[in-house]
């Protein structure tokens, strides 16, 4: 009986065990993103002691407070921040074979119809000598033509000087690009650095950021490492090294917790450190 009752207890703590590694975090209570797309599982695996595995799911949302709503869309997440009328972050994870392009560019910008309280629209931008700059990118977002649309929503949009969108920005998300393909997958977050002392533009009075942040986790192998970016909304021919720093430094910019779902001691590790040469820089000054 004593044997019998041992062996119970056994495989009830086993099955408690495994349930609880592999209960997928949810946000508003969903597991799947719309059109059928559930959230990326590649390259999040953290190694065990027993040699297991555990699956980390939605690594790339910040740490998500009590009032905060979420926006889903096919290939990213946001969180809309009224007062500014832009996203205060969007994050998504860009795996290699969402780099393969099948969707042409739209052009077609559009207010994000899932922002319950209006996103901001062409009136707030005509004139005004911004660029409608890209959080997620089109060139991110071009592995279906939903993910393309929605890629031009004004939630995903900021006003970014011309010379900065169409310059270090973009060449940001190419070596984005190109690090997706050499480590297979990363986790990106991306946003304005959003203040109380801010110009705006439109009726809407979008706030225009003096700086943008951008962090990028590679959790695919064995070397694992992250980096952060703090960039002047401004002209740069500078070399996209001078703006790396740790995701600490990020965080401390703007406020926001980034990769949360990590364990603490590795998020700890990841985030404090930087080590240039352990990434790709071929094309970062093309």
């Amino acid at each position: 009986m004593k044997n019998s009752m041992l062996t119970i207890l056994i495989a009830l703590a086993t099955f408690t065990l495994t349930f609880a590694q592999s209960e997928p975090i949810t946000i508003n209570g969903k597991k799947a993103l719309p059109n059928g797309r559930s959230f990326p599982t590649i390259g999040n695996r953290i190694p065990q002691n027993n040699n297991k595995t555990t699956t980390i799911t939605h690594l790339e949302i910040p740490k998500i407070l009590p009032n905060d709503i979420i926006i889903r869309h096919a290939g990213y997440s946001l969180l809309y921040d009224e007062q500014h009328e832009q996203a205060k972050w969007v994050a998504y994870e860009l795996i290699n074979a969402e780099t393969h392009k099948v969707a042409k560019r739209t052009n077609k910008f559009l207010p994000d119809p899932l922002v319950k309280t209006n996103s901001a629209n062409d009136s707030d931008y005509a004139g005004s000598g911004y660029d409608r700059g890209h959080l997620a990118p089109a060139g991110d977002m071009g592995w279906s033509s939903v993910t393309m649309a929605e890629s031009f929503y004004y939630s995903n949009m900021s006003p970014q000087v011309p010379a900065f969108n169409r310059g270090i920005w973009k060449r940001l998300e190419e070596l984005v690009r190109t690090w997706t393909i050499e480590y297979n997958a990363v986790y990106v977050v991306t946003g304005p650095v959003l203040t109380k002392d801010l110009s705006a533009i439109g009726p809407d009075e979008v706030s225009v950021p003096k700086y943008f942040y951008k962090v990028i986790l590679d959790y695919t192998g064995q070397d694992i490492k992250g980096i952060g970016f703090i960039l002047p909304n401004a002209r740069s021919g500078n070399p996209l090294q001078n703006y790396a720093v740790t995701i600490d430094s990020v965080e401390k910019f703007t406020g926001i917790d980034f990769f949360p779902a990590l364990p603490d001691i590795q998020e700890e590790q990841i985030e404090n450190s930087l080590c240039i040469p352990c990434w790709s820089w071929s094309r970062a000054t093309k």
